[in-house]
């Protein structure tokens, strides 16, 4: 791809037969082609879309009622289900109405009030359009989609304003082989098959890939009729883009062929940057928040890093913080009548332990001190006894033992 000073140039691929009148044989890239990628965006805008043509459908509403069943009730040993009357046939007796029997009718019957369609915000449409028209011009994500464009000139693909010109199939076919774009149109063609499973039955039998989309400039050209009847080969005005041919299937890199008067009015259509549209009132582009995603580079650049403060080295370890229960000068810095309540409790527990001491020591007085020690040595020897002996008799009279007289 040819490379300007400020913007790339396509080339516009010539036809057989075109006349060169200006000279002028390359264009600017739009700046449509150099919009943000957003594959979250446009497979949501695709899915809504796409549900928009779907038509309601639903059971008859008298569907597995159409019987006088009713319960046998209670106490004939089977189940209260509402059950068909009559006899001599195998539907009586069997049970009706419930979603769990044969040719009842199903639970929660669908029904045409469904919400079936889906609005989406234009700005959302417009930015997966956007979306999907830069991936086009990608050339790994066309082929990543299956596209053949192995022997394309270069993407995107820009040909002469002769091609709106062309009438007929065999010239249709004529161009797709000048431009290279042919090997994907019959791989669209060799694809033609049959749908699996119940599809088949309900009008949508066929199946096939995708081929290039051919996208015109000129509103009432003849391509429409020349290229229409080609398998797998759409067409489109510039002015009328659709994300369904865009990126069918919510997939990025559709295989765009542009002609010269459409690939110019890319800029009106969608505007720039920076200058609104033409076509669609006050819409710019959408920007990304980031030109360059990588940011580890950008914070290191020499830039950022000439601004940047300086990195703190003199940065202080936070304290050991101390639980003041159990620790003596962290609980005097928070409460520092604390030292003297505890001196105040110790000595108030000395005080106690004194008192209880002075008075059993006074109670001990009232007692001889001869009297005392015999009832201790008494009492000393009754216990040594008892624990040798096992003859009590002797201890009949106790105050005898204790050598008192009576």
């Amino acid at each position: 791809m040819a490379v300007a000073a400020a913007r790339p140039l396509v080339t516009v691929q010539a036809l057989e037969g075109d006349m060169e009148t200006d000279g002028s044989n390359s264009l600017p890239l739009p700046d449509v082609m150099k919009a943000s990628i957003r594959p979250d965006i446009v497979n949501f805008v695709h899915t809504n879309i796409s549900k928009n043509r779907r038509q309601p459908y639903a059971v008859s509403k008298r569907a597995g009622h159409q019987t006088s069943a009713e319960s046998w009730g209670t106490g004939r040993a089977v189940s209260r289900i509402p059950r068909v009357p009559g006899g001599g046939t195998h539907r009586a007796g069997q049970g009706a109405f419930g979603n769990m029997c044969r040719g009842g009718r199903m639970f929660a019957p669908t029904k045409i009030w469904r919400r079936w369609h889906r609005k989406i915000n234009v700005n959302q449409k417009r930015y997966a359009v956007v979306s999907a028209l830069a991936a086009s011009a990608v050339p790994s994500l066309v082929l990543a989609r299956g596209h053949r464009i192995e022997n394309v000139p270069e993407i995107p693909l820009v040909v002469g304003d002769s091609a709106e010109g062309v009438e007929k199939t065999s010239a249709a076919i004529k161009v797709l082989k000048q431009i290279g774009a042919y090997p994907d149109a019959e791989k669209a063609k060799d694809s033609h098959g049959i749908r699996p499973g119940k599809g088949k039955m309900r009008n949508r039998r066929y199946i096939s890939r995708k081929g290039p989309l051919i996208v015109y400039g000129t509103e009432g050209s003849k391509i429409v009729k020349a290229f229409r009847n080609i398998p797998g080969v759409e067409v489109a005005n510039v002015e009328r883009l659709n994300l369904l041919k865009l990126a069918p299937g919510g997939h990025l890199g559709r295989f765009i062929v542009w002609t010269k008067s459409a690939f110019e009015k890319l800029d009106s259509v969608y505007g720039s940057f920076e200058k609104p549209s033409e076509k669609k009132k006050g819409y710019v582009l959408p920007r990304s928040k980031m030109v360059n995603a990588d940011l580890s580079r950008i914070i290191n650049s020499d830039e950022v890093q000439s601004v940047a403060r300086p990195i703190k080295n003199d940065s202080k370890k936070a304290p050991l913080k101390k639980n003041p229960l159990k620790n003596l000068n962290t609980l005097l810095k928070l409460n520092p009548y604390a030292k003297t309540a505890r001196r105040m409790a110790l000595l108030a527990e000395a005080q106690r332990v004194k008192a209880k001491k002075e008075k059993l020591d006074k109670k001990r007085k009232q007692i001889p001190k001869e009297e005392a020690a015999a009832i201790k040595a008494a009492g000393k020897a009754w216990y040594q006894t008892m624990i040798s002996d096992s003859d009590y008799t002797e201890f009949d009279n106790f105050s005898k033992w204790l050598g008192v007289s009576q």
